[in-house]
């Protein structure tokens, strides 16, 4: 007989998103990594069969800066916690008029335009190369997306916005807002939103075969609309009031319709990724990534991938 499945949800987005009806057995967990602290302490409770893990992206006080945030250790801590999904959920501008605030789009491709921020587990002395074509996880973001319909059908007050499936995510490295120039530039791209913090973590998650999906909530029309005032914190703050009980909702749907991560193309995104000969990563990089290789890279030398040849 099959046993039952032990699914673990992750969600990283704004604080705000701890207080589900129903979560039981909740503790607070401070995540040793090899990246240092993440960002705040995983809150971890239960609802239903599933567990999940809420980490704050800039803090519960809001402290960290989009570029400063710890996306490695954040990662590296809920994978540790045995994070079997994982569920981004970001503030965005809409580039799109269809795009209203107040919307939700479940995103599916991303421009990453971020310039400081280490983007990857794989340095010294351990190479792997990921495939990232889709780079979310297509029946996650399934369920994510029926999951927010189900969280708007059953608000009474009919102020809940639209479900959007599927859209290009700009990430920037701010914390400026962009400037119109710009920002009309990203709409000529095609691009559906824009946003500070879903790069790295979107790749990051890939490399930690961790099954990723990204619910952003649309605040504003960024800078491009010629008809609607100039972005400012103020008025994305007032719009994350109204929808964090929405995405709470859909938090809470999601948790009991979850796919299996298995059958995920991110399960084995490393199997055959990795370059380096096993003879060849340093103790270092093994220690560093014990959490994450053991299963390809074994005692006796077996699962290593093979040396990249260079010019």
């Amino acid at each position: 007989m099959t046993p039952p499945r032990r699914d673990v949800l992750a969600v990283i987005g704004g604080s705000g998103l701890y207080a589900l009806d129903g979560l039981s057995d909740v503790e607070e967990l401070h995540v040793e990594t090899p990246y240092g602290p993440a960002s705040d302490a995983v809150l971890r409770g239960r609802l239903g069969e599933t567990t999940l893990l809420f980490l704050p992206r800039h803090g519960r006080d809001h402290h960290i800066a989009p570029h400063e945030i710890p996306y490695r250790a954040n990662v590296c801590a809920v994978k540790k916690l045995g994070a079997t999904h994982l569920l981004g959920v970001s503030a965005v501008g809409s580039l799109k008029e269809a795009i209203a605030p107040g919307d939700f789009v479940v995103v599916d491709q991303f421009l990453d335009l971020t310039k400081r921020r280490v983007a990857s587990f794989f340095d010294g002395g351990l190479v792997a190369h990921v495939g990232f074509g889709d780079p979310t996880c297509r029946s996650l973001s399934t369920a994510v997306a029926s999951a927010a319909a189900r969280a708007i059908a059953a608000d009474a007050s009919g102020k809940a916005g639209r479900i959007h499936a599927g859209g290009t995510y700009v990430c920037i490295e701010g914390p400026s807002f962009s400037t119109r120039a710009e920002s009309l530039l990203y709409r000529s791209w095609g691009a559906s939103v824009i946003g500070m913090t879903a790069m790295p973590e979107a790749k990051l998650a890939r490399e930690a075969e961790l099954p990723y999906a990204l619910l952003a909530l649309a605040t504003d029309y960024d800078s491009w609309h010629e008809t609607e005032a100039p972005v400012s914190a103020e008025d994305i703050v007032a719009v994350m009031r109204k929808n964090v009980a929405f995405a709470r909702l859909a938090v809470a749907e999601l948790a009991g319709a979850l796919p299996d991560a298995a059958e995920s193309p991110a399960a084995r995104a490393l199997d055959g990724a990795i370059m380096t000969r096993i003879p060849r990563i340093s103790t270092d990089a093994k220690a560093r990534l014990d959490w994450l290789i053991a299963k390809y890279v074994s005692p006796r030398g077996e699962g290593g991938g093979k040396e990249m040849a260079g010019p």
